[in-house]
C-alpha cells in the first residue's frame, strides 16, 4: 500500500545508472574517506577493527539503496526526494565518522549519537520509500520481514551509542549490525529480493567499485599533504598510483566480464540470488580491501615525510603494513567469492595471490616502508599477469576458437 500519492518510474530491462545515483556513490566514497580518516590517527588494530564496522554499517545503506533504484527509478519525483533525504543523513554520518568513538563533546550532541541516529534515518527513509513503490504482495512481504530485525538493530545501535566509547560502545554497534544484517538475510531467504534489471545493478557496482579505487589515489595526497617533494615520496606516489591501476585491472579485466555475463544469462529467480550474494555481499570484501590498502598507502607516505635524517628509510610499522598485505589479500579473496557465487566456480589463482600476500606481510614488517610499497606492487603485478596468462585458473573457460569472449552487459567506465 502506498504512503500517499507520487508519481514513480519502475525500473525497465534496459534501465542505466543517473547521475543522481552517481552522486549518491560519491557521498558514499565520501564517507568512507573519512572511515580512513579515522583508521589513521591513529593506526592501530582497534581503530582499523572499528574502520571495519563502521564500514559494514555504511555499505549496507549504500546497498538498500543500490536494489531501490534498481525497482523505480531514483532521480524520480517522491524516490529523488527521499533518497536526497538520505544522502543527507548519510554526510552528516560522515561528517561525525572521526569522533565515532568520543561521547565527552561539551554542549553539544554526542558524535555517537549523530552517527547512530543518522544510520537510522537512512535506512528508515529506504524501508518507507520501498513500501511506498511496492507493486506486489511479495515485495511487501520482504520489506516488512527485513525491517523487523531492522528496528531492533536500530535501537541496539542507539544503545551504544548512549553507552558512549569503549569496548561496551564496540560490542553492542557490532551486535546491532548482526541483528540487522543478519537478521534481513535470514528473512530474504524466505521472500527473495527480485532484480528488474540486470545491467543496471552491476553497473551500479562497477561505478561504486571503480569510486572507491579513487580513494586509493586520494589517500596519496592525504598522506603527503603539501609535502609532495622529494625522490621518494615521487616514487611511492607512482607506486600507489601502480596499486590503484593493478586493484582497477584485477577486476575490470575479466571478473566484472564473467559475474556480469553470469548475471544476465540466468533465470529470473536466480538472477535475484546472485545479485544478493555475489554483489550485495561480496563486493564488500572487495571495497573493504580497497579501504585498507589506501589506508596503507598513506601511512607509506607519512612514513617517508617523518623520517629523521638518522631513519630515512624507517619502516612503515605493523599497522600499515597489515593495511597493505592483508587489504590486498581481503580483495583477492573477495573476488574469489564474487566468482564462486555468481558462477559456482572456485578461481585459484586470486586464492593463490592472498596467500602469497599474507606469508609476505611479516618479510614485509621488515622492509623500509618505500620497499614494502614496491613489493604489493610486485605481487600485485605479478597477478595480474598470471590471469592473463592462465584464465582457466581464475575460472573462466577460455574462449573457443573463432569465438569472441562475452562481452560485459554494461560500458567498461
Amino acid at each position: 500500500m502506498r504512503l500517499f500519492r507520487s508519481r514513480y518510474e519502475q525500473t525497465a530491462e534496459t534501465h542505466r545508472t543517473t547521475t543522481f545515483e552517481i552522486f549518491f556513490d560519491l557521498v558514499f566514497v565520501f564517507a568512507l574517506t573519512r572511515i580512513v580518516e579515522f583508521m589513521a590517527h591513529p593506526a592501530t588494530a582497534v581503530t582499523m577493527g572499528r574502520g571495519l564496522l563502521l564500514f559494514l554499517l555504511l555499505w549496507y545503506s549504500w546497498s538498500a539503496y543500490a536494489w531501490l533504484g534498481n525497482e523505480v527509478r531514483a532521480d524520480v519525483g517522491l524516490i529523488r526526494t527521499g533518497t536526497l533525504a538520505a544522502m543527507a543523513a548519510m554526510f552528516v554520518a560522515a561528517l561525525v565518522i572521526p569522533n565515532a568513538w568520543r561521547s565527552d563533546s561539551e554542549g553539544a550532541v554526542p558524535a555517537p549519537l549523530i552517527l547512530a541516529l543518522s544510520y537510522v534515518a537512512v535506512r528508515v527513509l529506504h524501508v518507507l520509500l520501498y513500501l511506498h513503490v511496492s507493486a506486489s504482495r511479495q515485495l511487501s512481504r520482504t520489506l516488512r520481514l527485513v525491517a523487523l530485525p531492522g528496528a531492533v538493530g536500530w535501537l541496539t545501535l542507539v544503545a551504544g551509542a548512549l553507552v558512549g566509547g569503549g569496548t561496551a560502545q564496540t560490542a553492542l554497534w557490532a551486535l546491532a549490525f548482526a541483528i540487522d544484517v543478519g537478521g534481513g538475510r535470514f528473512a530474504t531467504r524466505y521472500s527473495p529480493w527480485q532484480l528488474r534489471s540486470a545491467s543496471h545493478f552491476s553497473e551500479r557496482h562497477r561505478l561504486v567499485l571503480i569510486i572507491a579505487i579513487g580513494e586509493a589515489l586520494i589517500s596519496i595526497g592525504t598522506g603527503a599533504g603539501a609535502e609532495m617533494t622529494g625522490w621518494l615520496l615521487l616514487a611511492a606516489a607512482l607506486l600507489g598510483f601502480a596499486v590503484a591501476v593493478s586493484l582497477w585491472r584485477l577486476y575490470f579485466d575479466r571478473v566484472a566480464p564473467a559475474v556480469e555475463g553470469a548475471l544476465a544469462e540466468a533465470s529470473d529467480p536466480r538472477r535475484g540470488v546472485i545479485a544478493a550474494d555475489a554483489y550485495s555481499l561480496a563486493h564488500f570484501p572487495l571495497i573493504a580491501g580497497i579501504m585498507y590498502v589506501a589506508l596503507g598507502i598513506e601511512q607509506v607516505l607519512a612514513t617517508l615525510i617523518h623520517a629523521t635524517p638518522t631513519n630515512v628509510h624507517g619502516a612503515v610499522g605493523m599497522p600499515g603494513v597489515v593495511a597493505l598485505y592483508a587489504g590486498g589479500a581481503l580483495y583477492l579473496a573477495g573476488r574469489t567469492l564474487v566468482v564462486r557465487l555468481a558462477t559456482g566456480r572456485v578461481p585459484l589463482l586470486p586464492l593463490a595471490g592472498a596467500a602469497v600476500l599474507l606469508v609476505l606481510l611479516p618479510v614485509a614488517a621488515l622492509l623500509p616502508a618505500l620497499a614494502a610499497l614496491a613489493l604489493l606492487v610486485v605481487v600485485l603485478a605479478a597477478q595480474c599477469t598470471g590471469e592473463r596468462r592462465w584464465p582457466g585458473r581464475l575460472g573462466q573457460q577460455p574462449p573457443r576458437a573463432g569465438r569472441p569472449p562475452p562481452a560485459p552487459s554494461g560500458p567498461v567506465p
